[in-house]
């Protein structure tokens, strides 16, 4: 648990605009996709990738992150990613040939890890440990808020003038908070441990896994992550055009207010691994009744309030778990692994099935899921009773 006594809430809310700079790395691709399908006529399915792939580097490099990280500093680290983020997002607006742009977002997930893996900890060590309920659910919003932002702003600028002018906006976002965070964020903010040897990181990688302390909430994000990215960025298929728009845009907003509100007055009074598998619970049943009704738009913001439990749920369940900056950066580095590999393998995944079953079978993989999710759930809880 944080040492501190008193929630800086200014630093809070920087680290967390930063996190969206992270979260609309993926929101632009979602919002841009089908004009990308124009630009990039012969792509076709690798075009998935342009959403995906930025979550490579993630997939191999997470869990090892969070040691690096703790290591090289959170403050450093995090401006290092917006930096990077900044440049890839610039490349991305010239609309460059599509290895050269599918190049960029392989890259690019080297900022993305940086900052999802930094800034939860830096948030979690500058806040009261009876703020962290409040302060983690407000960063597990991160996502809902860039999409929504996004569907809101976002759309309408792409119809106007093309994807490269919202990729331009977006990199000069990210210098713009590189520079903030660098007057807002003293050094250290959070003290830094030893980097380790590569065979004692590679140690440390199956520790973090062996452990269902650090790595419960990492395995709950595994079977959230592939849902959230690959429906919204579905949903024009699934919902048809006119209802798909609509809930790119709302979704996300419901599933922000339920994080905010049922989702902390929960997390006051229930473990978070709870909230979380209620959640899990919550979404499938939600999945159930948008496939009876045939996707009617109510079922589909129930599933978004269920989101915002998991989204809250996952987060605080890492510094409910695991003490100091050090195992909780381990425990986010592990998060950020799995949330990756489930936003590389969701968008392609679910294309797939799609293209091959219909909307009935997306829904029947979101179930089965989510119903997965819960089994290992209660399984991890087990194992911390021991």
């Amino acid at each position: 648990m944080s040492d501190t006594v008193k929630t800086d809430t200014l630093t809070v809310l920087t680290i967390w605009v930063a996190g969206l700079c992270a979260a609309a790395q993926f929101a632009k691709i979602s919002v841009s996709y089908q004009h990308l399908g124009e630009i990039y006529p012969d792509a076709g399915a690798s075009l998935g990738l342009a959403v995906s792939l930025i979550s490579f580097l993630g997939v191999l490099l997470g869990a090892v992150a969070g040691v690096l990280v703790a290591g090289m500093g959170y403050r450093k680290v995090l401006v290092i990613g917006l930096t990077i983020g900044a440049l890839m997002s610039l490349v991305q607006s010239t609309l460059p040939a599509f290895p050269v742009f599918l190049t960029s977002r392989l890259l690019e997930g080297i900022s993305h890890l940086a900052i999802v893996v930094a800034a939860p900890t830096l948030i979690a060590n500058v806040s009261a440990p009876r703020h962290h309920p409040a302060v983690m659910t407000l960063w597990s919003c991160f996502f809902g808020v860039a999409y929504a932002l996004f569907g809101w702003g976002g759309v309408p600028l792409v119809e106007a003038y093309g994807p490269g002018r919202l990729y331009l906006l977006h990199g000069l976002a990210c210098i713009a908070m590189a520079a903030i965070l660098m007057l807002v964020l003293p050094k250290g903010t959070v003290a830094r441990s030893a980097l380790p040897k590569l065979g004692e990181m590679l140690r440390r990688h199956i520790a973090i896994y062996r452990s269902p302390f650090t790595s419960s909430a990492a395995l709950g994000w595994l079977f959230y992550t592939p849902t959230f990215v690959a429906l919204l960025t579905l949903l024009p298929s699934l919902a048809g055009e006119g209802r798909g728009g609509f809930l790119v845009i709302w979704m996300p907003l419901v599933s922000i207010a339920a994080s905010l509100t049922v989702g902390v007055f929960m997390l006051q009074r229930l473990q978070a691994h709870l909230v979380l598998m209620i959640g899990f619970a919550g979404a499938a049943v939600a999945v159930a009744l948008v496939w009876i009704t045939g996707s009617a738009v109510g079922p589909f913001f129930g599933l978004a309030v269920f989101w915002g439990l998991i989204q809250g749920a996952g987060f605080a369940m890492v510094p409910q778990l695991n003490d100091g900056a050090g195992q909780q950066s381990l425990a986010n580095g592990a998060l950020a692994q799995m949330g990756n590999l489930g936003n590389l393998c969701g968008t392609p995944i679910f294309a797939l099935i799609l293209a091959g079953g219909g909307a009935e079978a997306v829904y029947y993989g979101l179930i089965s899921i989510f119903a997965i999710a819960i089994v290992l759930q209660v399984v991890l809880a087990k194992l911390r009773a021991r």
